[in-house]
């Protein structure tokens, strides 16, 4: 019998405010990063990343944080059934640092936090049932209520044929046998610590640990003689990580030496940040061993899964997915500091990114100048009449996916930020209105540096309008700025979308649009999303198709710009673009606010009215859009018109 889930992980989840700064102390950190964390919470991620079916049993506090947990596990596509909202108690929190490759300091926040709140009541039975194997954690067995649950968890396993995986998870300050101070502490000894682990070894097929924690499990500082210790109250295969000599796998007797027992290849790579590497190595040995791989090849998996993590920084955002691994185990270490490995980090940064956009449909009011153009404009007019296109979108969008808006700062602020949550996809203008050569919006400062600023699900905009015919001078410009801007987007985790329009400079063929995207990766630029001007025929867009699949396989798309254009026009457009799987959509403007804006300003129509007709436009071409997708999916060649 198939089951849904390959792995339920149980026990903590957290926010870790991760210190941004590199080489100093916690104390002097002057900024951080926010990401999830807790073990079985990255456990989850990680091996989700790597196409196994996961799900995480855990407690989050009824608040910001608690949802911020439960939209990344979402997210990354971890099954949350088994995520209970406490009304009582806060999502755990931990501050980290990196000092240096050696000392990592962190605190934990966990005093009477939601997932140590976890209990029997919330472990369900078809939760269970559904899953090929359930992993708990260490820490969870610290305490009478988690451990009732980890139990109650572990038996239904038992009774569904379930697989069941420890992973030890030592650490001392949550067992209570260390301080707040020393959370960076890995090993204390402690003969009650070890008293509980022995008394529940017996009930898993898999046991991993780093050699202190099998020092606890296995009462014994002298690793042989703990693995012997364990061996003797359990038969699991047990996974011993041994640092940079790699990790071994124990099926049967343990050996006389470490050396003796099955290992997988490691990786020669700089040692940044260990934090959250022993989560990145289960995922990568979960992998192996649910598919039923040989403990070498496993090992190998998770020993590159654990070489990703403490070359990054922060835990789950290090994991890699598995198109990324597959790439890395088959080219090689090419540098060992592998967060600068520029191949390696797009084929990360563009498979690992939030959410899917297989159709985009677009209100673009980001525009500034054609505004402050119309009679009877001012600022805050302007800005009053961008919410009213916001709330066209909304109303076309109505709470259903594949909706988006472009919306600018400088006037459309107010509406910019309350898009914010509502499940659009938002872009944002960053290039100076009409400029040529290209010049960004001063806020942004000389570093783009002002991107710090913006929300993270908003995607970086930039119109660059160019030719190949241009001057050398004006071509070398305009690419510098454009780098320097997709270069800080990537530093900010903000998606990168850039618009070309060569018909504004010159005379376009079949094969401009398609050169200038050559020419924009070969500078390093590898846009998550294109913005095109419609192209009317097949062989320009087969040719602008075919210079970004050469180049990116894992590009967002492209979606089509509508220059002021007629519906009909626009009809006909989407009708040739629609032919193009890579084509996701459009972003159109004018054509659904232009007319509205003329009379609105002027006072010739109502607020109402001016929504009513907008989402009208909008929902037409929504409607044409969607018309033209289906008319090609129901005709066109599949090598135009992929699944």
């Amino acid at each position: 019998m198939s089951k849904a889930l390959d792995v339920v992980t149980i026990g903590r989840s957290s926010v870790d405010l991760y210190g941004a700064q590199i080489g100093g102390r916690l104390e002097d950190m002057g900024s951080f990063k926010k990401y999830i964390g807790g073990s079985p919470t990255n456990i989850a991620c990680g091996s989700a990343r790597l196409g196994l079916k996961s799900a995480v049993i855990t407690r989050v506090g009824d608040e910001h944080m608690g949802r911020f947990v439960r939209e990344q596990l979402l997210a990354e596509r971890v099954d949350v059934r088994g995520v209970t909202t406490d009304p009582e108690r806060l999502t755990a929190l931990v501050i980290l640092g990196i000092r240096d490759e050696d000392s990592f300091p962190l605190i934990f926040y966990r005093e009477n936090c939601a997932d140590m709140a976890l209990c029997e009541d919330d472990i369900e039975e078809a939760l269970i049932a559904d899953a090929r194997s359930v992993l708990a954690t260490g820490t969870h067995l610290s305490n009478p209520r988690t451990e009732a649950a980890v139990m109650k968890a572990l038996r239904l396993a038992r009774e569904h044929g379930a697989k069941a995986a420890l992973d030890i998870d030592y650490r001392p300050n949550l067992w209570g046998v260390a301080g707040h101070g020393d959370g960076e502490s890995r090993f204390v000894e402690s003969q009650a610590v070890t008293t509980k682990l022995q008394s529940t070894l017996h009930l898993f097929d898999l046991i991993v640990g780093t050699e202190e924690e099998f020092h606890v499990a296995g009462g014994s500082t002298d690793t042989l003689e703990a693995l012997r210790a364990v061996r003797a109250v359990s038969g699991a295969t047990l996974v011993c990580k041994r640092g940079a000599k790699g990790a071994v796998a124990i099926e049967g007797e343990i050996p006389a030496s470490l050396d003796e027992a099955q290992a997988g290849p490691g990786f020669p790579i700089e040692v940044f940040n260990v934090l959250g590497a022993g989560d990145g190595f289960f995922s990568g040995l979960l992998k192996g061993w649910l598919d039923g791989e040989s403990w070498p090849r496993a090992l190998e998996y998770a020993n590159a899964c654990g070489a990703f993590a403490v070359s990054r920084h922060g835990c789950t955002p290090a994991y890699p997915s598995l198109a990324e691994l597959e790439f890395f185990l088959r080219r090689g270490v090419v540098r060992p500091d592998l967060r600068n490995d520029a191949a390696l980090e797009q084929i990360h940064w563009s498979t690992n990114r939030r959410g899917e956009w297989p159709t985009m449909r677009v209100f673009a009011f980001d525009h500034r100048m054609q505004l402050e153009q119309l009679d009877g404009y001012t600022n805050r007019k302007g800005g009053a009449f961008k919410e009213l296109c916001l709330q066209a979108a909304l109303r076309v969008q109505d709470g259903r996916k594949g909706y988006g808006i472009l919306c600018d700062d400088r006037i459309g602020r107010r509406a910019l930020h309350a898009a914010a949550g509502t499940g659009l996809w938002i872009g944002r203008p960053s290039e100076w209105p009409g400029s040529r050569p290209l010049t960004l919006e001063p806020e942004l400062g000389l570093d783009c540096g002002g991107l710090e600023e913006w929300a993270r699900e908003t995607v970086v905009k930039v119109l660059c309008f160019c030719h190949p015919d241009d001057a050398p001078d004006m071509r070398a410009g305009q690419e510098e700025t454009v780098k320097r801007l997709y270069e800080a987007s990537r530093r900010n985790g903000l998606e990168f979308l850039l618009e070309i329009i060569p018909s504004k400079v010159g005379a376009v063929d079949d094969t401009t649009n398609a050169v200038l995207i050559e020419r924009f990766y070969e500078i390093g630029v590898y846009p998550d999303w294109w913005k095109l001007e419609p192209m009317t025929t097949p062989k320009a867009w087969e040719n602008a198709i075919a210079a970004i699949e050469a180049r990116d396989p894992h590009t967002r798309g492209i979606v089509v710009l509508g220059l002021d254009a007629p519906e009909a026009d626009l009809a006909a457009s989407f009708e040739v673009a629609a032919s193009y799987a890579l084509v996701k959509g459009f972003a159109v403007g004018r054509t659904i606010f232009g007319e509205v804006a003329r009379a609105w300003m002027k006072g010739e129509t109502s607020d109402a009215d001016a929504i009513a007709d907008m989402a009208g436009r909008f929902e037409r071409l929504c409607a044409i859009w969607d018309r033209a997708r289906a008319a090609a999916a129901g005709g066109a060649p599949t090598s135009r018109l992929s699944a």
